[in-house]
């Protein structure tokens, strides 16, 4: 808890500067990019669902994706069933943090890739994902949550890291 809170007093003081860390399974301090991209994709927890959205303003779902991995270099299309052609496709058994996970649409019996988010957390039994939802905007949810189970697509990484 106190090191969160030195985070963010860490975050605040630099403003724009990105400062994380995360401990890996060998005990030591280091950064990652894909930690780096999840802090700062946190910060937009609460903001709007805007549909063809890609500012603070509201993003829709693709938009948030995008806009996100531009911050760090990476450019995606605005676009879920465009940025699922995108990354090395992984198998659930592989995710991690990081990582976009893609959804079906409104419709579940349909084969369109409509939604994606980034993996948060990946868990036993769970995978946490963030994303700009139509009812919410910028949120966590959860893999095994009934709507999302449903429509659960796949999984791609983007960022190649080695562990």
């Amino acid at each position: 808890m106190i090191k969160k809170i030195i985070l963010l007093l860490v975050f605040s003081s630099f403003g724009q500067t990105i400062v994380a860390q995360t401990a890996k399974k060998d005990t030591t301090q280091k950064a990652s990019m894909s930690a780096d991209l999840l802090s700062f994709a946190k910060k937009h927890l609460s903001l709007r669902y805007r549909s063809g959205g890609t500012s603070k303003k509201g993003f829709d779902c693709s938009g948030f994706v995008r806009y996100c991995f531009s911050q760090f270099g990476f450019t995606l299309p605005h676009s879920s069933a465009a940025q699922i052609s995108h990354g090395t496709e992984v198998g659930i058994d592989q995710a991690k943090a990081g990582d976009l996970i893609f959804f079906k649409g409104h419709n579940s019996s349909s084969q369109r890739v409509g939604h994606v988010g980034m993996i948060v957390e990946v868990g036993t039994n769970y995978v946490k994902f963030i994303h700009s939802a139509w009812k919410g905007g910028v949120r966590y949810d959860f893999l095994n949550a009934d709507y999302y189970r449903k429509r659960y697509v796949g999984i791609r990484r983007i960022i190649n890291e080695s562990n």
